[in-house]
């Protein structure tokens, strides 16, 4: 069975202005570098659809939700913080990126994948239930887990965040769901400043020293990460895959190398073998370094599809 590989020419139209790190070349980077080699003949290809209103007001408020489709301009940008802004093309962009996660779970649920990745942008797990926040609109993986727990009924979903800043809308979304299991590492006091002290049992936050290197963060997933998803016994993990943490990006002062994202990928593979039938859905999160994003989204996807 293969593993499914979701996006949409949207993700390439919405963009936040000249030089803005979150760029659609993003996108582009790891599509070219899955294509050079040999990766996306061996995937599943799906165009992602837009969500509907329901499937993201399972995660979000129906006001914000209205307030997100007013506020998106009939030309230039809009400033929704000081570094999240709107062009005509956003509010279509971050439909069809949370519909990549429903659509991802959507197919692994039913067994037509195994699990997905979904190259869509803009990213989500900044978005909070009420507000964009950190170049985020629709939290991505929040409408894809909500998706998998109320539309198909599943009762345990874990999900796991390696962002090298932490997930602050996935916490505010899902923190006191005890249907949902949040691990994550991200480097301590940096954007958003938070997530040190998590708001509720079932967040297990980690955060990691500035400068800290791949060392750090196994331990995390050794000592913390891999026993709460064993007494968690999800049915299925959803990923906030973000490749910021990279020595290369400067976006961050970690020093990831491209073998520690290759490793993490491969244990997530490896305990969702064991917990829930493999099953995984993976949504792009950062990574702003493109030849860094693009080597490191690679090493992901092979993980993913079992691709030496």
């Amino acid at each position: 069975m293969k593993t499914a590989y979701l996006t949409h020419p949207s993700s390439l139209r919405h963009e936040m202005g000249p030089g803005h790190p979150e760029c659609p070349e993003r996108v582009s980077a790891i599509s070219d570098r899955l294509l050079a080699h040999g990766v996306i003949e061996l995937l599943d290809a799906h165009d992602a659809p837009a969500a509907t209103g329901q499937q993201v007001e399972r995660a979000h408020s129906a006001r914000y939700f209205a307030e997100l489709r007013a506020a998106s301009p009939a030309e230039g940008y809009r400033q929704l913080d000081p570094d999240t802004a709107m062009n005509r093309y956003t509010f279509e962009a971050a439909l069809h990126a949370a519909g990549a996660a429903v659509r991802a779970a959507d197919l692994v649920i039913r067994g037509e994948a195994l699990r997905a990745f979904c190259n869509v942008r803009p990213p989500g797990h900044h978005a909070e239930r009420g507000s964009a926040r950190g170049f985020c609109f629709i939290n991505n993986v929040a409408v894809g887990i909500r998706h998998a727990l109320d539309a198909f009924g599943l009762d345990r979903v874990a999900l796991v965040d390696f962002d090298v800043h932490h997930g602050n809308g996935s916490e505010d979304i899902f923190a006191g769901d005890e249907r949902v299991l949040m691990v994550s590492s991200f480097q301590s006091r940096l954007y958003p400043f938070m997530g040190e002290t998590p708001r509720a049992s079932n967040m297990r936050n980690v955060g990691l020293r500035p400068y800290s290197d791949g060392t750090a963060m196994r331990r995390a997933v050794r000592d913390q990460w891999l026993p709460a998803l064993r007494a968690f016994a999800p049915q299925m993990l959803f990923v906030s895959a973000g490749f910021d943490a990279h020595r290369d990006d400067d976006m961050s002062q970690l020093a990831w190398s491209d073998d520690d994202y290759r490793w993490v990928s491969a244990q997530l593979v490896a305990i969702a073998d064991e917990l829930c039938e493999g099953r995984i859905v993976s949504m792009l999160e950062g990574g702003y370094d493109l030849d860094a994003l693009a080597r490191c989204a690679e090493l992901h996807v092979r993980a993913l599809a079992g691709i030496d």
